[in-house]
Formats: C-alpha cells, structure tokens, sequence
C-alpha cells in the first residue's frame, strides 16, 4: 500500500480525486472521516472533503489534488507543454467558477437533498452559456487538449457529469455530450465510482 490516503465520500468531490488515482493506476486507502473531529481538522481546517495524504504532503480541494496527483505521478494525464498546462489550469478553475455551482443547485433540487425549485430553474438558465462555451471547444476534437484524454478532461467532466443524476439533457451540446460519454466511460471512472 503507498503512503496515498484519499479521504471522502465516492458521491462527492472526492470522486474527481478517486478517478485520477484510478487513471494513474495508484495504490491509495480510501477513507471517511468525522468532519468535526480534531484529527481531520489537522488535515483538512475547512472541515470538508476531499483531502489526501500523500506522505508527507496534505492537501485539500479536489481541483489542486488532481492537479498534483497528474503532475507528481505522470503517466500521460499531465499537459506536455506549458501552454497546455494553461489551458488545463484554465479549463479546471473555468467548470468550477461557471458550471459548478448551477450544476449543484439543479442536482440538489432533483434528488431532493435541498429542494429549491427557484435555484434549480436559475441553475438550468445559467448552464446554457457555460455548454456553449464548452460545446464549441469540443468542435472537431476528442478532447479538451486534441485527440488525448488529460487531467483537463477528468476535472471538467467530473463536474459535469452530475448533469446526468440531475437529469439535464446534454443533447442540445452534441460535442459536449460525445465527449462526456468519451470521458465517463474509461475504466477508471466507472472503477472509481464503485
């Protein structure tokens, strides 16, 4: 067993991080923890999932997680270049400042866990800019980067991948949809998710 711990729940954030440990073929413990303990509070202060422990390094925010882990374990997720290292860090910050949390307010809505039926209509309004954004980048290519699946990809579609749960219909975004059935697919999502 490596020294990688990653703490969360599969249904959460800690999915992104679950999935890329899966993509990188890591070794890794995966735990819960009492968010109010004072244990977890040494790892994570925010008192939220995900975090990991990998050795001697904790970290929290799934996003800055699954940017180390591509980086520090490469096995063909991490961008070649530095302009590509740009986009992937554009892309990551990008479904979390535009898609996220519409996404979320439409999600909860749905499976009843915050039922908001004024958030959920004004979750599904705000997402049609975003999926156009996204929609349009896809246009003649596999993926976010060309014809080769990234960190990029993973983090993008592991937030967007809650469409599906929260029964948003993709198909009006046919490049967005055919690349989300491209990503969610591999086998390490569909491992991770176990």
């Amino acid at each position: 067993m490596s020294g990688l711990k990653i703490y969360g729940a599969t249904q959460s954030r800690a999915f992104r991080a679950l999935w890329a440990a899966k993509e990188l073929g890591l070794d890794y413990e995966h735990l819960q923890a009492d968010l109010k303990s004072a244990d977890f509070a040494k790892i994570n202060p925010n008192a939220k999932m995900p975090a990991i422990q990998d050795g001697g390094t904790t970290i929290f925010e799934s996003m800055a997680i699954n940017l180390y882990l591509a980086r520090k374990h490469d096995k063909g997720l991490w961008p070649k270049s530095i302009d590509d290292e740009g986009i992937t860090f554009q892309w990551s910050f990008w479904v979390m400042t535009e898609v996220e949390k519409p996404l979320l307010n439409v999600l909860m809505d749905v499976v009843g866990m915050k039922k908001d039926a004024k958030a959920a209509d004004e979750g599904r309004a705000a997402l049609e800019k975003p999926f156009n954004v996204l929609n349009m980048a896809l246009a003649g290519k596999q993926y976010l980067l060309g014809d080769k699946f990234t960190i990029a990809d993973l983090n993008v579609a592991s937030v967007v991948s809650w469409a599906r749960p929260a029964k948003i219909d993709l198909s009006p975004w046919p490049n967005l949809q055919a690349w989300m059935e491209r990503c969610t697919t591999r086998p390490a999502a569909i491992a991770a998710r176990k």
